[in-house]
């Protein structure tokens, strides 16, 4: 198996057996990510030096006006997409082998996990995963130890309070919070001003 063969292999949302073919290659590109990661996390970068180690990590290139403030962590890296001017605050934990889609403007607060891979239901088979991506638009602001679910889609404009858990999709121009996380308020137009 290479890369691309992996990632169409997670985007298709097919189950990932443990032991597999996929898995076990899994195993080989989180050696890479754990490799990186350690390079980004353990010493001062430049903020160019990060964006490229960044890009290195997720095996495309970000924009250069993307922002990461150290630490970070993933243990895959090469399925996360970032858009233009976003921002991703300290202690960061993205589990991307499900996909990772952060629109343009987005903010990411310091914490916050996001992860795309669930683990079977029945005991006997748990060892297996299944992959879903986590969609975040445009615009997005996460609140500082908030979790994403495998599966989520995060529209535009919406803010993901400070500790919540997100299991379903979020409106764009909504605020949720809590756990699990429900519509707190709608963002209005007077908001935006």
């Amino acid at each position: 198996m290479d890369l691309d063969a992996f990632l169409a292999h997670l985007n298709s949302g097919k189950p990932v057996t443990g032991g597999g073919e996929a898995h076990i290659y899994m195993h080989t590109v989180s050696q890479e990510a754990l490799r990186i990661t350690a390079e980004i996390n353990g010493s001062y970068h430049e903020p160019e030096e990060l964006r490229a180690l960044f890009s290195k990590l997720i095996g495309k290139q970000v924009d250069d006006s993307f922002m990461l403030f150290p630490p970070f962590h993933t243990d895959c890296g090469k399925n996360i997409t970032i858009g233009k001017n976003v921002f991703i605050n300290m202690g960061c934990k993205f589990q991307d082998q499900g996909g990772i889609f952060i629109g343009d403007g987005s903010l990411i607060g310091h914490n916050v996990v996001i992860a795309t891979l669930n683990h079977a239901m029945a005991p006997d088979d748990r060892g297996t995963m299944i992959p879903a991506p986590v969609h975040i638009g445009n615009r997005v602001w996460i609140g500082s130890n908030a979790t994403v679910l495998p599966g989520v889609t995060i529209g535009d404009g919406a803010i993901v309070a400070a500790g919540a858990v997100v299991t379903r999709d979020v409106p764009e121009n909504t605020v949720v919070g809590g756990v699990p996380a429900r519509i707190i308020r709608t963002i209005s137009e007077e908001d935006a001003q």
